[in-house]
């Protein structure tokens, strides 16, 4: 799945693209992926004023004072094409532009979702009114975190993939980082000291940061708005390297199960 840098990484692959375009149609192939699309077909006329991103969702304002929410689901991608290309494969919508390009939207196994709400009404929605801080913004620190982890027995690798404390640090990017900040996945949150989350907190927004700058992970699906992979895969240092040594003390990465996800860690590393 898609995670916030791939997230980010395609916002600022479509920003210059859709900024100040005006939309002509929308057409949608089918009526829903995930859950029903909106309708779209309203949009004709408006123009795009701002493509942003909260959380994993990629929001694109328009000028009537509305923003088409989305989440790429699983395998879901956007790509700017020129408008007398033919659908593509898995393609669902199609959003034409004043400039003879469109907007195409991909998703093989339709986990992705869509939604059109009103711009000042988007932080009461239920997608977004319980989100925790964003990781690259100056509310998440290691103050805060002690806050939220202060008599948690969860954890850590959960707490910090916790949508509700802070969003986007996907199953990739928490082992990245814990392995960074030399906690093991499987430590009670509260039991962490306060000097070792702050540096948790700095190796999430390091590892975030890096991953944008490489274009996100490809694993499987994910491609940038240009139709190119992402690269930060080839840094991993724990993550999907079971039985391969550590690259700072050669002991072997190891794995195991929480919540049903695959965490990866250095024994020797990570306490």
């Amino acid at each position: 799945m898609p995670e916030l840098p791939e997230v980010e990484v395609v916002r600022t692959g479509l920003e210059p693209c859709l900024i100040g375009r005006r939309i002509l149609t929308v057409t949608c192939h089918r009526p829903s992926l995930r859950y029903p699309l909106p309708d779209m077909g309203s949009l004709s006329g408006s123009r795009i004023v701002a493509v942003r991103r909260r959380s994993k969702y990629l929001l694109i304002e328009v000028s009537d004072g509305r923003v088409l929410v989305w989440h790429l689901g699983m395998t879901g991608q956007f790509h700017v094409l020129g408008s007398e290309v033919s659908a593509g494969k898995h393609e669902h919508v199609r959003i034409d532009l004043d400039d003879g390009t469109s907007l195409r939207y991909r998703d093989a196994r339709r986990f992705g979702y869509a939604g059109l709400l009103a711009a000042d009404q988007l932080a009461e929605h239920p997608w977004f009114a319980t989100l925790g801080p964003e990781p690259l913004g100056d509310a998440f620190n290691g103050a805060y975190l002690a806050e939220l982890c202060r008599g948690r027995k969860a954890p850590i690798k959960t707490v910090i993939m916790d949508a509700h404390v802070v969003v986007g640090v996907g199953n990739i990017y928490a082992a990245e980082s814990l392995f960074r900040a030399g906690i093991h996945p499987g430590r009670a949150a509260g039991r962490i000291a306060g000097a070792r989350l702050d540096l948790l907190a700095s190796s999430i927004r390091d590892v975030l940061r890096e991953a944008i700058s490489a274009g996100g992970s490809t694993i499987s699906d994910f491609v940038r708005a240009d139709g190119r992979p992402g690269y930060f895969a080839h840094a991993f240092q724990v993550y999907g390297r079971k039985g391969q040594p550590c690259l700072v003390c050669g002991e072997g990465i190891r794995r195991i199960q929480q919540s049903g996800r695959s965490s990866f860690y250095c024994i020797r590393c990570q306490h």
